[in-house]
């Protein structure tokens, strides 16, 4: 834990001016936290801290996913490579949150004890207390984030009840008590979903400027703050800071996993609850009127992304945005090699086969009229848009990509000696530009997507359809999860604009209704890390074998002939559906106890 006299690195200037500040530092450059109450940049840099670890992973490089059934990958380094190998312990954990969320939660409690007393602005009073109000809206809704995440790593069963973390509010120095038990589940779940309702008493629904005083809440009129106040503290410049409309998809996001079976039987959510929250949050872009037509493909949406400005609003696809700017490291790290890219995400022939046909029905339906010799065409559209096939094209010169097993002609073919070609025979393509050049390297804008509406759709689907079934309108929505499902379907391009035979024979029961929510999530959602933390909280399988394709020619024939192939196995024991307490922990603070199954 921090200390409560710090030393902000990053976020506050130390300057050495003579060789006897190299023996005696100046006191300056280790401040006491009440030079937040003058400094209001400092007072920001302590919740910069928190802001700053947040667990989003813009690069796919790093992705849960290739610990699942739906990538592998390249590179013998990856972390949660060795995790699905079985060499996961509470030691060596590649998703372990404990320190990073508890540093930035101390950060979070030390700026919420000090805020009141920070001036902000000396300009007005009414200036004053609308930074304040944005800031402390943003502390309360990290802190609830931060919490959620500590959770979802760590929670777990202790003696057949279900566990949490243990619950800081308060900042901690040197005198406070560290050998502090675990909260339950649901106390856990109660206080990060307050965090959020408190947050919201803070921030507007979206930030944007007003163009009249008569704009401004009146609890900022009564104190004379006007429009110029107003759009300072709460305008368009502040786009990309948490708001309103973010902190109803984070508690969707939290109601999902609490209700989902692996966590039930703590009591903490329902579905209706959850399914309610997701409504709550599309009500925001208008419900499924408001689905983004171009929404499964925003990653590759060039004129947006090229023509998007920081105080832009969000498009209709985000909720919220990660990291928009210049860069080729996701095309560096991802691109065949024979682009000089690396090739390090490669996606299984399990998820390949999940993608349906054009009409609607799974391959494996003897409706759908797939054909094995010729695998990926009349496909669902997405396939082509997420996954590189053998066959297609990529990159700023449109090279064809040829994933062969007996391909002696490029370095892309299966399981190269060069350690970069695939191991599946497939390639990423989901968060790629597709015109980007690394040979020269040339920067394209990257726009990064951290909540996406369709993930909160996905959300309601599966908590409306446990909760009362396929067609029923639950939590206030006027829809119900048979329309989420057709409408994602439909913007594929799957049925576009026809009858859906496949999903009205699945909307007659809810389990088949539940297998196929969870393929539409499987598919919208690859590579955006959500793979992982899903079988978990379903108690899915979490050892189906990976496989992969060996494509080869037939020599009297020239056709291609496809062999699956078992490419990793996985190695998870039951008890991993909860993640580690870390051992050093556990062996510090007696009261600490760890999750059943772990050492």
């Amino acid at each position: 834990m921090k200390l409560k006299n710090i030393i902000l690195f990053g976020t506050v200037s130390v300057a050495l001016t003579s060789c006897d500040d190299l023996f005696e530092p100046a006191l300056e450059n280790n401040q006491d936290i009440s030079q937040m109450y003058t400094d209001p940049q400092f007072a920001r840099g302590i919740m910069d801290n928190a802001n700053l670890v947040l667990p989003y992973e813009e690069n796919p490089t790093n992705m849960t996913d290739v610990a699942t059934d739906d990538a592998v990958s390249n590179d013998n380094d990856n972390n949660y490579l060795k995790m699905a190998l079985g060499t996961w312990t509470s030691s060596t954990n590649p998703i372990n949150q404990w320190e990073t969320r508890y540093h930035a939660i101390q950060y979070l409690n030390l700026f919420l004890e000090n805020a009141d007393k920070v001036l902000w602005d000396y300009s007005s009073e009414a200036l004053n207390q609308m930074h304040m109000d944005n800031y402390k809206g943003n502390a309360y809704a990290l802190r609830g984030l931060h919490f959620f995440y500590l959770l979802r790593a760590h929670c777990g069963m202790v003696d057949g009840e279900l566990m949490g973390v243990p619950i800081h509010l308060t900042s901690e120095d040197g005198s406070s008590d560290f050998n502090q038990p675990r909260n339950t589940f649901k106390e856990c779940i109660d206080q990060i979903m307050s965090d959020f309702d408190e947050a919201l008493t803070y921030l507007p629904t979206t930030y944007g400027d007003v163009t009249s005083s008569a704009n401004v809440p009146e609890k900022y009129r009564s104190i004379g703050g006007g429009e110029d106040d107003y759009n300072r503290a709460f305008g368009k410049l502040q786009r990309g800071k948490i708001d309103g409309r973010m902190i109803a998809a984070f508690k969707a996001q939290v109601a999902l996993f609490a209700a989902s079976p692996a966590y039930a039987s703590a009591g903490a959510m329902s579905w209706e609850q959850a399914a309610q929250y997701a409504a709550t949050s599309l009500r925001n872009i208008g419900g499924i009127a408001g689905m983004d037509a171009e929404g499964w493909r925003w990653f590759n949406n060039v004129s947006m992304i090229e023509s998007f400005a920081f105080d832009n609003p969000d498009p209709q696809e985000i909720c919220w945005r990660g990291v928009v700017g210049d860069s080729y490291s996701v095309e560096e790290s991802n691109y065949p090699p024979s682009l000089t890219g690396n090739g390090r995400v490669n996606p299984t022939q399990n998820l390949v086969d999940a993608f349906p046909m054009a009409n609607g029905y799974p391959i494996s339906d003897g409706a759908s009229g797939y054909d094995p010799s010729n695998p990926y065409e009349n496909r669902d559209p997405r396939l082509k848009a997420y996954i590189l096939v053998n066959g297609e094209t990529i990159g700023a010169n449109n090279t064809v990509i040829n994933t062969a097993a007996d391909n002696d002609e490029t370095l892309d073919g299966l399981n190269r000696e060069n350690k970069k070609s695939t191991r599946t025979g497939y390639y990423l393509r989901k968060l790629l530009r597709n015109d980007v050049n690394l040979n020269p390297a040339a920067n394209k804008r990257h726009f990064g997507a951290r909540i996406r509406y369709t993930e909160i759709f996905l959300d309601y689907a599966e908590a409306a359809n446990e909760a009362q079934g396929p067609k029923a309108n639950v939590g206030g929505a006027n829809f119900s999860a048979y329309d989420v499902i057709k409408a994602i379907r439909e913007r594929a391009g799957i049925c576009k604009g026809t009858a859906d035979p496949y999903l009205d024979r699945c909307a007659q029961s809810k389990e088949a209704m539940r297998e196929l929510i969870r393929n539409e999530r499987r598919l919208e959602l690859c590579f955006e890390n959500h793979r992982f933390w899903d079988l978990r909280r379903w108690k899915a399988d979490l050892n189906t074998v990976a496989k992969g394709i060996s494509i080869t020619k037939d020599p009297a024939t020239g056709a291609f002939v496809y062999k699956t192939i078992d490419v990793e196995r996985r190695d998870y024991r039951d008890y991993m559906y909860y993640g580690p307490i870390p051992y050093s922990e556990v062996m510090k603070w007696s009261a600490l106890r760890q999750n059943d199954g772990w050492n």
